[in-house]
């Protein structure tokens, strides 16, 4: 008997993540979407992870352009993280927007990010792993912005 997904759902709610968009550029068009089962993978060679659901738009448009940007947010972004989660074409207006080697777009207000080159797409159930190798990245000052049972959090001053 496959293990209660609503259960599971609540247990891992109770780890803390951080809060990223990944973000790609196709036909001239900028993507994105907001995502917390991200990892850093490995440091030699520098690679991290995003799991994204199958159902998701970001899918295709990550395998086609072959290159993302993780974007870390800060505890002040909580409203880019909603915009970027909600279904439907992503609204880039009003955001200040850099690329570093790839091309991908980079939310020049984030807490960091990592410019990243498509190294291998694994399937996890109902995700696919897409593992990236980082190409340029930056970080600044600041607090992050948290996601703890299903809220958005921020850590304590």
């Amino acid at each position: 008997m496959a293990f209660d997904a609503m259960e599971q759902r609540r247990i891992m709610g109770h780890f803390a993540t951080g809060v990223t968009v990944i973000t790609t550029c196709h036909d001239d068009v900028l993507h994105g979407m907001t995502a917390n089962a991200v990892t850093s993978l490995s440091l030699d060679p520098p690679l991290v992870l995003v799991a994204v659901d199958l159902r998701s738009q970001m899918l295709e448009l990550l395998k086609q352009e072959k290159c993302f940007a993780m974007n870390i947010l800060d505890g002040e972004q909580e409203a880019i993280s909603s915009r970027f989660a909600a279904p439907g074409p992503k609204d880039f207006s009003a955001l200040d927007i850099e690329t570093a080697v790839t091309g991908a777009p980079i939310l020049a207000a984030a807490l960091a990010f990592v410019d990243c080159r498509l190294s291998e797409v694994l399937h996890g159930g109902d995700h696919d792993i897409f593992i990236g190798e980082i190409v340029a990245g930056d970080a600044r000052e600041g607090q992050p912005l948290l996601y703890y049972k299903g809220k958005y959090a921020r850590l304590a001053e």
